[in-house]
């Protein structure tokens, strides 16, 4: 007397073949090699790029690649302690400047140097803005992340961007 239902099929084997719908006797997926070579979006429309949830155009696209450029570049001399975080406070919202101070404090201390006043001395590294890569949730709304080089290593920074009275204003920032 069986005591498995009928309704219950036996496990199957891991040696045994098993056929699937897509997959060669060889165990390799097909693949559909014929290629859509029109672009996803019509040509005088903004483009999607990555991640992004909403198309933007490419000036602005270009133009706030080159604003998060200039602005990571600024927090890692800040916090390097080249130069004082005063001047990020119109760039980012008190909590991110309050951060931002705080860790240019810290650096100063374990470089024994005061903060934001990197002329008297000679740093043996300086950090520098390899990458940035952004993705737009709206229109006002962009999430970044940058790679940042010193000397042998690298390290990142992510954050958040709002149009915050008329003007780009860093919201979140963190470091990795």
């Amino acid at each position: 007397m069986s005591t498995t239902p009928n309704n219950v099929r036996p496990l199957v084997s891991p040696r045994q073949p098993v056929e699937a719908a897509g997959v060669s006797f060889q165990g390799t997926l097909a693949l559909d090699l014929d290629r859509d070579l029109e672009p996803p979006w019509a040509p005088d429309q903004p483009t999607r790029r990555g991640a992004d949830v909403v198309a933007v155009s490419a000036p602005t696209r270009h133009d706030l690649h080159r604003w998060i450029v200039t602005f990571a570049q600024a927090c890692v001399e800040v916090i390097g302690g080249d130069r004082p975080a005063s001047q990020l406070i119109r760039w980012t919202s008190p909590q991110v400047h309050t951060e931002v101070a705080y860790r240019a404090g810290v650096v100063a201390r374990a470089g024994v140097h005061a903060a934001g006043h990197g002329r008297g001395r000679r740093p043996t590294v300086r950090s520098q803005v390899q990458t940035v890569h952004t993705c737009f949730l709206a229109e006002d709304i962009v999430e970044f992340c940058v790679r940042v080089k010193h000397g042998e290593r690298s390290r990142c920074l992510a954050g958040r961007l709002d149009v915050v009275a008329a003007r780009w204003q860093c919201t979140a920032l963190e470091f990795g």
